[in-house]
């Protein structure tokens, strides 16, 4: 797939990495630093260009940047050429990283969907990057679970599959409403790993019995 990252930090230049890997042809956007960015996609073998450029190029459009940065990289992919599946990495940290700016009643995700009415959303925020950045994104041996939410199906497979190809285990967590939960799970481990001492090399693991009736596609 062509995969158009908006937001060239950590997390994104970690997704670069795998994607690349899998064989993905990706383009990086969305750096204050052009030239230190060409650089480092080039290490990545990966393209570079704006904001614009990247939605246009792209299968699938990857939101990887701070959530206080996110509108404005959104203000500058102007009108793509048709609908595009957006994969919503954000999460709406305080700077503080002491809770969330959104929640409750509505989620990053949604709000992300408001400010980019051209996408079909689907929130799926992935492990720390220091595990992106690892060879594996694994914890003790075992694959990180990363929540897949959106209200279609069919863009909910293609992040599925996106995720797995990072190396993390997805997890079809329905839709996009119920990121008002899996986007507060994921500042339990801000906080596990920042505040408590647990250090960022953590995650998730759903334990399921595989006997039962799991409905959702990537359960089973």
């Amino acid at each position: 797939m062509k995969i158009g990252i908006i937001g060239a930090g950590n997390v994104g230049t970690g997704l670069t990495k795998h994607l690349v890997g899998k064989g993905h042809s990706v383009m990086l956007s969305f750096s204050l630093d052009m030239e230190k960015l060409r650089a480092t996609a080039s290490g990545l073998g990966a393209q570079v260009g704006s904001v614009a450029d990247a939605v246009q190029f792209a299968d699938v459009v990857v939101l990887a940047t701070p959530w206080t940065a996110a509108a404005d990289a959104l203000a500058q992919v102007g009108t793509p050429p048709g609908r595009k599946v957006l994969w919503d990495c954000t999460n709406a940290l305080k700077p503080d990283m002491s809770g969330l700016l959104v929640g409750t009643t509505t989620s990053g995700a949604e709000e992300i969907a408001k400010l980019a009415p051209w996408a079909t959303v689907v929130k799926a925020i992935p492990p720390f990057a220091e595990l992106l950045h690892s060879p594996e994104v694994k914890v003790g041996g075992e694959r990180v679970a990363v929540f897949v939410c959106g209200d279609d199906a069919n863009a909910r497979t293609v992040v599925a599959q996106l995720v797995g190809d990072i190396g993390a285990e997805p997890i079809d967590a329905g839709p996009l409403t119920l990121a008002r939960y899996t986007e507060p799970a994921a500042m339990l481990l801000v906080q596990l790993a920042y505040t408590c001492g647990f250090g960022a090399r953590i995650g998730f693991s759903l334990l399921r019995d595989t006997a039962g009736n799991v409905p959702g596609g990537a359960h089973s």
